[in-house]
């Protein structure tokens, strides 16, 4: 069965995509920012392995994954977690900028950078779980959008490169979506948090799940998923 690293799994898009793969049989690894939330996650997803690294210290990664056991094979790299912190380009202060870019933008290339090896044996797929933002900017989004407009750099750097490796590469872009993060945007904008509102994690998952399942005669580049409602 093919083996999938997720980061973000412990809520939203990232839970709704690992429960789906793990129902389906597929092996997981999921990465976890320390010991304790790795346990977590093992008692939530039976039979799941855990790595721990803390995609906000990205430059602690190498040496993190150098003390555990990596896995052999990696068929699939979903990078799905992410942090957000709005503010007006006049109030955001660099911890702010650092906090955001470092977890959005700079871990997942650090990780793909690690991993690059066994995604290349299994001529695997990497996919981002991008956003809105990383293609439209707005008041009070700057950090965060300039982080995932980054990430869209990176991911269509990296089909380039490793396409003639076999390596799949593809951008997912939702819009608003059910999640923790979405109920904290809404309190930083001062705004009544309505989750009927905007899009299920499921749903992301299924154009997820689509889009790594595809034949090999066919790769999905960007897509966007925008609120139906």
């Amino acid at each position: 069965m093919p083996t999938h690293l997720i980061t973000g799994a412990g809520s939203g898009i990232g839970a709704a995509v690992a429960r789906r793969l793990l129902e389906r049989g597929d092996d997981l690894v999921l990465l976890a920012r320390d010991a304790g939330r790795a346990k977590e996650l093992a008692d939530r997803y039976p039979g799941a392995r855990t790595l721990v690294g803390d995609l906000g210290n990205p430059d602690r990664l190498s040496w993190a994954f150098g003390q555990q056991a990596m896995p052999e094979r990696i068929d699939t790299l979903l990078h799905i977690a992410g942090v957000v912190e709005l503010g007006t380009v006049g109030e955001l202060t660099p911890k702010a900028w650092h906090f955001q870019i470092d977890a959005n933008l700079i871990a997942p290339a650090e990780i793909t950078r690690l991993l690059i090896p066994q995604l290349r044996a299994a001529r695997g797929h990497v996919l981002f779980v991008n956003s809105g933002a990383g293609l439209n900017a707005h008041a009070g989004w700057s950090a965060y959008a300039a982080s995932k407009h980054g990430l869209k750099a990176l991911a269509d750097s990296l089909r380039h490169e490793e396409h003639g490796n076999g390596v799949r590469v593809t951008s997912v872009y939702p819009g608003r979506t059910a999640s923790p993060m979405q109920a904290k945007v809404h309190q930083q904008e001062g705004k009544e948090y309505d989750a009927e509102r905007w899009i299920d994690p499921e749903s992301v998952a299924t154009t997820i799940l689509m889009a790594i399942d595809l034949p090999r005669d066919a790769e999905v580049n960007d897509l966007t998923v925008r609120p139906g409602r």
